[in-house]
């Protein structure tokens, strides 16, 4: 359990850096202003005036020490010599951390003496060191760092820091409700994530402005950093409210696209499709405007898919699949004919992707697409409202319909 909890608080640690970096973009003074991941420290920013090295912890768990400042503190003394020491330009240093307690421990204001004793002093291998000497640096040099350095032990927690950015958000794009908040978190987080995997340090870089115009694009496309940050529970809810919460459904074409692997029970696909043939279809006798979905399986095998279709026909659950008799070949008119309160059609079963674009060639009312994927995306689809939604488990589209 122990060791659950660790990596959950290392987990939570990685995401805090990340939703500073995005909270430091969004509260930049000017467009032009730059922010960089994981260059001199973790989050460094680039203004017209300085450059500011930050040091971004999260330790929840912790109770504050000097200790827990020493290293990083004495890695930016380092940086400050070599700069000093090559003629390059001073830049200044930031320790922004949150801990359980104990931050009365840190007296201020802080001196050259109190660095010289709990900072820069340290033992290695039973020897003491101390090493602003081995940096030979002298009182004067040790003031100029220690003016230049900003300690905040007292930063907000990680729920805390999260209201502060979807707050920024949602002035940022004067948003009114809070599903798009979510919406444009996730474009950060995607954004984030993007930068954060590029090997040179410049690529790492970016503007408020290009950040900005980066995560505000109109495609609804849910990544899977949201749904790990969120959480699997919080996550079906985010995406359930956003997309699959009307009261009056429209009566659109919905194709539900769903990447399959072989670990899911024919019988478990079967109550899935069930489900979302029971939410989306509307077969009323006192409606003209009948409906039911689109189902397309990805990656299921021809033999699990007559089971499926099998087991539904046994529960006298009635679909089309454009097959109008054995040895027939598939026809678009027949999936696309309208199903109604006496033909009792509740759900239209789809074979391959092929077939996908040519029913929604045929089709002329409004189509709706939504894919959940696993692994990546299997569909690309642009002229039609397509949705893209990510996956820990197929199940899981149960608890997001």
């Amino acid at each position: 359990m122990a060791h659950d909890r660790t990596a959950i608080d290392t987990i939570r640690g990685y995401y805090y850096q990340f939703d500073y970096y995005i909270l430091k973009l969004l509260e930049a003074a000017h467009d032009s202003d730059i922010v960089c991941i994981e260059g001199i420290e973790d989050v460094d920013i680039f203004t017209n005036d300085e450059t500011v090295a930050i040091q971004c912890k999260y330790y929840s768990g912790t109770e504050y020490n000097h200790s827990v400042l020493a290293k990083p503190i004495r890695l930016m003394l380092k940086d400050y010599a070599d700069r000093l020491k090559n003629g390059e330009f001073l830049v200044k240093y930031a320790i922004y951390g949150h801990y359980s307690s104990g931050q009365n421990k840190l007296p201020f204001p802080l001196d050259i003496q109190f660095f010289i004793k709990n900072i820069f002093t340290y033992k290695e291998n039973k020897n003491t060191n101390e090493l602003h000497n081995i940096l030979e640096l002298n009182d004067e040099n040790l003031i100029g760092f220690i003016q230049n350095l900003m300690i905040n032990i007292n930063a907000p927690s990680y729920e805390e820091q999260e209201k502060q950015i979807r707050l920024k958000l949602k002035q940022s794009f004067s948003c009114t409700v809070e599903h798009e908040v979510d919406y444009y978190y996730n474009n950060a987080l995607c954004e984030i994530k993007k930068l954060s995997t590029q090997k040179h340090k410049n690529k790492r870089n970016i503007s408020k402005k290009d950040f900005i115009s980066s995560i505000d694009n109109a495609n609804d496309l849910f990544n899977i950093w949201y749904m790990k940050k969120k959480g699997l529970e919080n996550y079906c809810k985010t995406i359930r409210k956003r997309f699959f919460t009307l009261k009056n459904i429209s009566p659109y074409e919905r194709f539900f696209m769903i990447e399959c692997d072989a670990s899911i029970s024919s019988i478990e696909l079967k109550i899935l499709l069930q489900n979302i043939s029971k939410k989306w279809s509307k077969l009323s006798n006192r409606s003209e405007d009948t409906f039911c979905p689109y189902i397309y399986l990805h990656g299921i095998s021809n033999d699990k898919l007559i089971e499926i279709k099998k087991q539904l026909w046994s529960d006298d659950f009635h679909f089309s699949d454009g097959y109008d008799f054995k040895g027939s070949d598939f026809s678009v008119l027949s999936i696309c004919g309208k199903a109604t309160f006496k033909n009792i059609i509740k759900l239209k079963i789809i074979e391959t992707i092929g077939q996908v674009n040519d029913i929604l060639a045929h089709l002329s009312k409004t189509r709706e697409i939504y894919q959940f994927y696993k692994n990546e995306l299997f569909y690309k689809q642009a002229n039609h409202k397509h949705i893209k939604i990510p996956i820990f488990e197929i199940n899981d589209i149960n608890n997001i319909i």
